[in-house]
């Protein structure tokens, strides 16, 4: 024992220190250790994660899908043909994925739809639109469903058809041209059906559209037919009588030698004058056959698409 100035001094308390274990265990997650900056930036990432959904299960296959007839028909096909309406129906609904069997052509290249036009099934056409058949599909003439309902005169199936097409898909619709080079304004107009012509135009279709072969339009379709109710319309509609052929015809100089003289007269008083008389016929003394070479031309006044072709 010391001793101090103030008396006897007691020895310090003896401080025992637990000895730490060499590796603790860790039961947190790190976070405590992160920075705040880091820890937010990677609540951010995690928010940001989008797990993709699950594709769908793909729907058990249809054998009758492969199925074809020595015509190229399939089970739709044969149900449109024979109005079996419920089976058609319901093969419609089974195969509502699967386009490709939906818009099947046979071997007249037809689809189930161009069969709902001309077998005149409205329900079954708005069924195959609905589930997302092509319009713009061509049977063996080139035609669409389109063509062949003007060609029908059917208004009923012209609203059905044009009622599930974007303003592009119907602008494309209207313009088609089939194999004969007629759109469906041509169609309706050859078939004199001035409802569906009116129809049409409305619609958006170009009424002054000329053929690619030879440059008639609607009007000079009607003239050449005689059907001076269906001038009078496109007249009324529009038309522009002034348009002339490819070969220089307007609407007006096709009446020359025709019994209609409503059409002629109509015609007439809105066509300018210097459309009225028929063009010169050409001096064929000028030049006679012997002065051709066999490699050259003896027209010089064909056309293809509008444009002169040259030797």
């Amino acid at each position: 024992m010391t001793t101090t100035l103030g008396g006897p001094r007691e020895p310090p308390a003896m401080v025992l220190h637990k000895k730490e274990p060499a590796c603790e265990e860790r039961l947190d997650s790190g976070m405590d250790s992160m920075k705040e900056d880091e820890y937010e930036q990677m609540v951010h990432e995690l928010q940001e994660i989008r797990l993709a959904p699950a594709p769908p299960a793909p729907e058990p296959s249809q054998p009758w899908h492969g199925q074809r007839t020595e015509d190229g028909d399939t089970f739709l096909h044969l149900a449109i043909i024979h109005k079996a309406q419920e089976q058609a129906l319901r093969a419609v609904h089974l195969s509502s994925s699967n386009l490709a069997f939906l818009n099947t052509q046979n071997h007249l290249r037809q689809t189930p739809l161009h069969l709902a036009v001309v077998t005149e099934q409205p329900q079954i056409t708005h069924a195959l639109l609905k589930a997302g058949c092509d319009p713009d599909m061509r049977d063996f003439n080139g035609n669409t469903a389109l063509h062949l309902a003007c060609e029908r005169g059917s208004l009923r199936a012209v609203g059905v058809l044009t009622q599930y097409c974007s303003q592009k898909q119907l602008r494309g619709l209207l313009q088609a041209i089939n194999y004969n080079g007629h759109t469906c304004l041509h169609v309706a107009t050859l078939h004199g059906f001035l409802a569906l012509v009116e129809s049409l135009v409305s619609l958006g279709a170009d009424i002054d559209v000329q053929e690619p072969c030879n440059g008639r339009t609607a009007l000079h379709l009607a003239v050449d037919l005689q059907n001076a109710a269906l001038v009078s319309l496109l007249v009324k509609l529009g038309a522009n009588v002034n348009c002339v052929t490819f070969q220089g015809y307007s609407p007006f100089q096709l009446t020359w030698g025709r019994d209609n003289q409503q059409i002629r007269s109509q015609l007439q008083s809105l066509t300018r004058s210097s459309l009225h008389d028929l063009p010169d016929s050409e001096d064929d003394s000028a030049q006679s056959d012997s002065d051709f070479s066999d490699d050259e031309m003896l027209y010089d006044d064909c056309q293809l698409m509008g444009h002169p072709l040259t030797g």
